[in-house]
């Protein structure tokens, strides 16, 4: 099963979702805002993917850290608490296949590929 992560009033998010829809390919969608997070769904999201492709650093949310923060988001303790304590730092979306993180954001050549369509 492909989960789809992010959060339903993201432009990004609206054109995956679109993108999945007409390829006719199944999903559920976690809103992160709403449902949450939890270090072991973001643990497993490191487990394939680096911190560098999971913070959107073009962001606002990013942005308005200071520096001491913003260096901290690397490590793993720290940076944990950032990205459970600030959802929109993460960029959206992430999907995930079976468990296992396979992107973030959204790139339909690269998702037509990961993906089998």
């Amino acid at each position: 099963m492909l989960t789809l992560y992010g959060i339903p009033n993201c432009d990004t998010v609206k054109k995956a979702r679109v993108w999945l829809q007409d390829q006719g390919i199944a999903y559920h969608f976690h809103d992160f805002k709403k449902d949450g997070l939890s270090t072991a769904i973001v643990n497993n999201w490191l487990k394939t993917l680096s911190w560098e492709s999971i913070v959107n650093t073009k962001g606002t949310t990013y942005k308005a850290l200071d520096e001491a923060q913003k260096s901290a988001i690397g490590q793993a303790k720290t940076g944990m608490v950032l990205l459970l304590e600030n959802s929109s730092i993460i960029k959206r979306p992430v999907i995930e296949r079976d468990g296992v993180a396979l992107s973030v954001g959204f790139l339909p050549e690269k998702w037509t590929e990961l993906l089998g369509k």
